[in-house]
């Protein structure tokens, strides 16, 4: 009995999300009464440092890090069975959440996706619960499937040290070809991604237009925070789609997501409402989104956005 972590660096290093996963692999073993194994594949710059966060032990699996669900999900598949891994975890990321339905057809095995509670053994299972309704409610599932399968809601689950770092072991298994070629990987450098971004700075249409964005990334800058938009800024081009959050962009759950100029549709709201504090700046009084907000500022952006700024270089000045 084992739970298996899928460690993500699919850019050549360990990311947050994997000391995440880890973190709660750990939390589970000690709820199971076993012992957390984390694996990478590929180049994974930091990997024993995984037994920071409390994996056991670190193998490593000598294969692309160019990301192919199929050959992914079969290293993965004979992992599980060669450590006897009755829970395998991934982040909630699409990477993760691509393997995590595949190892769960594979195994037949019951499957939760953007878990927010460690596991709790009873009845001959895991109980372990999940946000509903757009977050709105909570919903416990017990899993009794031999194997089972969770993705882990992003910044939930805090990597806190707990052990020593590991020696990285190399463990072989059939890295079978892929049926898809990888021509060309994009990705954004030098941003922290938002599902990874303990702040972030939003705005929507009531920037009036994309040349009026200096504001928001000198105030995203000064807090180091991310910054991201509505649907209908990343629509109109105004910004790039990666930025979009919101029930159909990207869900997120920030320590601190700042709203400006937003509205507060409930499609917006149903991808940032996990965040734990919202502040929200809005000229219109009866935006929606002041009745989800634990701070709010009535007034006009381009007025109180300069004045933060300015009271927030004056505040990092003096400290």
């Amino acid at each position: 009995m084992a739970v298996l972590v899928f460690a993500e660096s699919l850019t050549g290093s360990i990311k947050k999300i994997a000391q995440e996963a880890v973190a709660y692999g750990y939390q589970a073993a000690q709820a199971m009464g076993t012992e957390c194994i984390a694996l990478t594949i590929g180049q994974a710059d930091g990997a024993g440092d995984l037994g920071l966060y409390g994996a056991a032990k670190v193998y490593n699996v000598d294969a692309s890090n160019d990301f192919d669900a199929q050959v992914y999900a079969s290293i993965l598949g004979q992992a599980a069975n060669k450590f006897g891994a009755d829970l395998i975890v991934f982040a909630h990321s699409s990477s993760g959440k691509s393997l995590a339905g595949r190892l769960a057809a594979r195994f037949d095995a019951a499957l939760v996706t953007a878990a927010t509670s460690v596991p709790t053994v009873a009845d001959g299972g895991l109980h372990i619960s999940k946000g509903v309704f757009s977050g709105k409610a909570f919903a416990t599932y017990a899993l009794k499937t031999d194997k089972k399968v969770v993705t882990i809601a992003g910044n939930t689950f805090r990597p806190t040290a707990v052990g020593a770092a590991v020696a990285v072991e190399s463990v072989s298994l059939d890295a079978a070809t892929g049926r898809i070629s990888v021509k060309e990987v994009n990705t954004v450098t030098g941003a922290v991604p938002l599902p990874e971004a303990e702040l972030v700075v939003s705005a929507g249409r009531g920037m009036k237009g994309p040349e009026n964005w200096g504001i928001i990334e000198e105030l995203a800058d000064t807090l180091g925070a991310a910054t991201a938009c509505s649907r209908p800024v990343a629509d109109v081009h105004w910004r790039p789609h990666h930025e979009h959050v919101g029930q159909t962009g990207v869900a997120i759950r920030p320590t601190l997501y700042i709203a400006i100029g937003i509205s507060g549709a409930i499609q917006h709201l149903a991808g940032v409402n996990q965040s734990k504090v919202i502040v929200v700046i809005n000229k219109d009084p009866e935006a929606p989104f002041f009745k989800a907000a634990d701070y709010g500022v009535v007034g006009d952006l381009f007025e109180v956005v300069p004045k933060l700024n300015a009271a927030l270089a004056k505040f990092k000045a003096n400290n």
